[in-house]
């Protein structure tokens, strides 16, 4: 069994130190875009700057004759981009490898490192079941980060697709001190479970709740009663949320497939920031607009909490506020907020301009 005093000592000669705490940054959405596609591509520069991640993938929805290309145009798009990236501007750059048992995932791995390993940020690994997963991209990552001569180290985002990796999330979790994070694959996780869906994320109009008869009549129970829609993804979002928290790293709700549904998209994404997510897929530059809005604290929630953190001075006993207790409890829940708030407007101006707009607060206990 390894030492736990070796977990931050590097897994080949020459590679850089481990690192030690994620960054924080800000990764409201994650924008997917096709390398291989020069549409796709020529747009990139223009996006550097209004998306927190941009994602040059390379797994689904990249054809097997495409591969290489999309392989070479990441490395490009790296090259060319001199703003792409945390290290050289606002956006970070993340890519989608192909799976560990494709024929292109080690290529895309070896190729990506050597290449462009001092621009990217993030490696997203799709289809992690168990920390052996991730032990193998772990000392594969170093030997090549060594070999590049990087003096950091890259991070590495799992995602969650089946029902084994779902049974081992929290082993995945604490696999690596290069764990950035886990997102939920809701499509694939729906196959693998045998789930009765088609859809990309979100809810299903059969997995409801009924209202109770009025009595047990037959008329009654054949009455039109109210029914309501639940979220599919309630307990697997919640139990990933606990995985990823419990060891440092950040949680991500996934893809949500209907484009061109904006109203049930916006829900989605809402539920999992409500459970704890940072941060979601885009798929469509539509929903790059949804998800900073829905991952980004609102000014009235600012607001409050700002006055709570306020009014408790140092975090301790309880106030009144509007009419509701204040405690201990209520300040860590603001703080997140107010936290969050000041690492998001520290990369985007308009949210800068409302957060400095709400008026300054100096409450005293017992307001």
């Amino acid at each position: 069994m390894r030492s736990a005093k070796d977990f931050f000592r590097p897994l080949a000669v020459g590679a850089p130190d481990p690192l030690r705490e994620i960054p924080a940054r800000p990764s409201r959405a994650i924008h997917f875009f096709d390398p291989s596609n020069p549409k796709m591509a020529a747009k990139v520069p223009d996006m550097v700057g209004t998306v927190d991640v941009l994602l040059g993938n390379l797994e689904d929805a990249v054809k097997a004759e495409n591969k290489d290309a999309a392989r070479d145009g990441l490395v490009r798009i790296a090259k060319e981009t001199d703003t792409l990236g945390a290290r050289r501007g606002p956006t970070q750059l993340w890519t989608r490898v192909n799976a560990l048992d494709s024929p292109w995932g080690l290529d895309d791995l070896t190729t990506l490192v050597t290449e462009i390993g001092d621009v990217l940020d993030v490696i997203m690994v799709p289809k992690v079941e168990g920390a052996e997963d991730i032990h193998y991209v772990d000392r594969l990552l170093a030997q090549l980060e060594a070999k590049a001569g990087l003096d950091q180290p890259l991070m590495v985002h799992a995602i969650l697709e089946t029902a084994r990796g779902m049974v081992n999330v929290e082993e995945i979790c604490a696999a690596s001190p290069r764990m950035q994070g886990i997102s939920l694959g809701p499509a694939d996780m729906a196959a693998d479970r045998r789930m009765k869906t088609t859809r990309v994320g979100g809810g299903h109009p059969g997995y409801l709740v009924r209202q109770d008869p009025a009595d047990g009549s037959e008329e009654s129970i054949a009455a039109e009663r109210t029914t309501y829609q639940q979220d599919l993804w309630h307990y697997t979002i919640s139990r990933m949320v606990d995985a990823c928290v419990s060891n440092g790293i950040y949680p991500f709700y996934g893809p949500f497939g209907d484009i061109a549904d904006t109203v049930a998209c916006e829900d989605q994404f809402r539920n999992a920031y409500l459970l704890g997510c940072v941060g979601t897929w885009s798929l469509h530059p539509k929903q790059i607009a949804i998800a900073n809005k829905v991952f980004s604290p609102s000014v009235e929630d600012v607001t409050h909490a700002r006055r709570v953190v306020a009014a408790m001075g140092d975090g301790t006993g309880a106030v009144m506020l509007d009419g509701k207790m204040e405690d201990d409890a209520s300040c860590k829940q603001c703080l997140v907020m107010v936290q969050l708030a000041d690492q998001l407007a520290a990369v985007d101006p308009e949210l800068k301009k409302q957060y400095d707009a709400i008026e300054p607060v100096s409450e005293k206990a017992g307001a």
